[in-house]
């Protein structure tokens, strides 16, 4: 196996994206991750310190990725509209990366500081989002933990197979966002 030239760390992020996406956070090994990029093993660790420092930045990766998601689904948009493309970036994304997105809620340091300014950002545009509402103090907080886990609470149970009737998801997911913007608007 010859070595892999111009290999960078985010070529290797996207490589190991893609290998979760396929077959799981759990199933990610470094041999199944240098295999894939055609490289030996130790070579992995010119670029990480291990498997739990590459889950962390595949954590942070996953982080970044959907913040960007989420960030172009609401330029130019506000109120009603901005929480709708917001919340179909969000699900999707979960969609389209399954194990990456489940990576970003089982970083092995989520007391390291860059983690969780990652995670403040992805907060905060929910937070943005909904200050178009003017909900003050305690209750605009608790909107955002409202929409938050409404979000993150579909796609977990869809990634997990849970939701078995034979009825459109994204029928369902559409009735979800309005019953909360209905919420919102009678607050």
């Amino acid at each position: 196996m010859s070595p892999r030239m111009g290999l960078d760390l985010t070529g290797l992020l996207q490589t190991a994206a893609e290998l979760v996406d396929e077959q799981g956070i759990d199933s990610l090994s470094l041999g199944e991750l240098a295999k894939k990029l055609n490289i030996r093993t130790p070579s992995l660790y010119n670029h990480i310190d291990g498997l739990p420092d590459l889950r962390q930045k595949l954590a942070l990766h996953g982080l970044h990725k959907l913040y960007d998601r989420m960030s172009e689904a609401v330029r130019d948009v506000t109120g009603d509209e901005a929480v709708r493309s917001l919340s179909y970036a969000y699900v999707n994304f979960a969609r389209q990366h399954p194990g990456l997105y489940d990576a970003t809620f089982r970083a092995p340091r989520s007391a390291d500081p860059e983690l969780q300014a990652a995670q403040r950002r992805v907060v905060e545009i929910v937070v943005d989002v909904l200050a178009a509402y003017g909900l003050k103090d305690e209750l605009a907080l608790h909107m955002v933990r409202g929409l938050r886990s409404l979000l993150h609470g579909f796609a977990a149970i869809e990634q997990a197979g849970g939701f078995g009737l034979p009825l459109d998801l994204d029928i369902s997911f559409r009735l979800l966002v309005d019953t909360f913007l209905a919420g919102v608007h009678a607050k």
